[in-house]
């Protein structure tokens, strides 16, 4: 109710909203990034997907990454706009070490954690 207030006097702007809104998400994301780097040990995050092509993201995580002595590569705009290359290779990765699964045994979860998750050709 108090920000409905302050925002019908003006002091609120939509554009403070959403700036908002998206420091927020961006702030869970990098310490989701920086917890699967810290699970997988690895030096370096890769951004990619549609989200990769936003500046602040890629700003956020570069600071996160120096702060690991880690580093950052953000993926230039043409290859940012599906994820379906890399659900693809990695399926390759998993079927070239036989990690396969039925379509009967195959179902989505939205909570899958990145912490659990096999990934037999690191071992």
């Amino acid at each position: 109710k108090q920000w409905y207030q302050r925002r019908v006097r003006g002091e609120y702007t939509p554009e403070d909203l959403c700036f908002s809104l998206q420091e927020t998400v961006f702030a869970m994301l990098v310490e989701i990034t920086e917890r699967a780097m810290a699970h997988s040990r690895s030096p370096q995050v890769l951004v990619v997907g549609g989200v990769g092509c936003n500046l602040r993201l890629q700003e956020m995580l570069s600071q996160m990454a120096s702060q690991r002595g880690a580093s950052v590569c953000a993926t230039d705009d043409r290859y940012c706009i599906d994820n379906g290359a890399m659900i693809a290779h990695t399926g390759n990765l998993m079927f070239q070490h036989s990690m396969t699964t039925s379509i009967e045994d195959s179902w989505v979860t939205q909570r899958f954690r990145t912490d659990e998750v096999h990934i037999a050709w690191r071992s």
